[in-house]
């Protein structure tokens, strides 16, 4: 396929998962046009200054941070809501406080007004289902009626693909191909908490943490 002058808008967060799936997304040839979300995360300003980074290490040239501050009023979140406390005794049964909800079904919608205005093909989401913290909008299910609801409310002649190419992979397959592709994982955060040195201790980092260690290899951000 003559990917030339094809446009993909990948979702970034800063985190190892969305990054990975950025380069995946320029090995197979796209225009990547990176779109980053400030919603009153916890670790806003780390995620964004990430965000940076990687966009610089891609040598992305158009590039999106939409701010939505709105989730602070209607998610009952920990990780947008500082009067709920980050949980720290490691993953449990069910969907966590952390969940914050339709999160993702939101940013593929923005992401969708995007791509229509951009002639942009696909929309990657660094999504995990198989070794997550267990969010309802993470599995392959939701995406795929994402998708097709996505298509049945644009133009007729707007096809836009959403690519997860993440979403059966472990967390240490994530680190394993990360390293093949040269992904700069020193750049990358992904603690729920802190956004000096990593807390070790949130679901996020024990799940990183233990990707790294099954990958036999060790983690280059600074932890606690």
């Amino acid at each position: 396929m003559n990917l030339e002058n094809k446009k993909a808008i990948c979702i970034m967060s800063g985190g190892m998962d969305s990054t990975l799936g950025a380069y995946m997304v320029k090995e197979m040839g796209y225009e990547i046009i990176a779109l980053h979300f400030n919603y009153g995360q916890r670790t806003e300003t780390k995620e964004l200054s990430c965000f940076k980074n990687i966009c610089n290490a891609l040598n992305i040239s158009s590039s999106y941070v939409l701010d939505l501050d709105f989730f602070s009023k209607i998610s009952a979140s920990a990780l947008t809501d500082k009067n709920i406390d980050i949980p720290t005794s490691g993953l449990g049964d069910g969907v966590p406080i952390t969940y914050v909800p339709f999160r993702n079904g939101i940013f593929l919608s923005l992401s969708a007004a995007l791509a229509e205005k951009e002639g942009a093909e696909i929309i990657a989401i660094g999504v995990v289902e198989e070794d997550s913290s267990g969010y309802p909008d993470c599995t392959e299910s939701f995406i795929s009626a994402m998708e097709k609801s996505i298509n049945l409310g644009t133009k007729d002649e707007t096809k836009i693909k959403i690519y997860t190419p993440l979403v059966h992979l472990s967390k240490s397959q994530i680190v394993e191909h990360a390293l093949k592709l040269n992904v700069p994982l020193e750049l990358t955060w992904s603690c729920y908490k802190d956004e000096d040195k990593a807390c070790g201790v949130c679901d996020s980092c024990r799940l990183r943490l233990n990707g790294f260690k099954l990958a036999n290899t060790k983690d280059p951000i600074e932890y606690q």
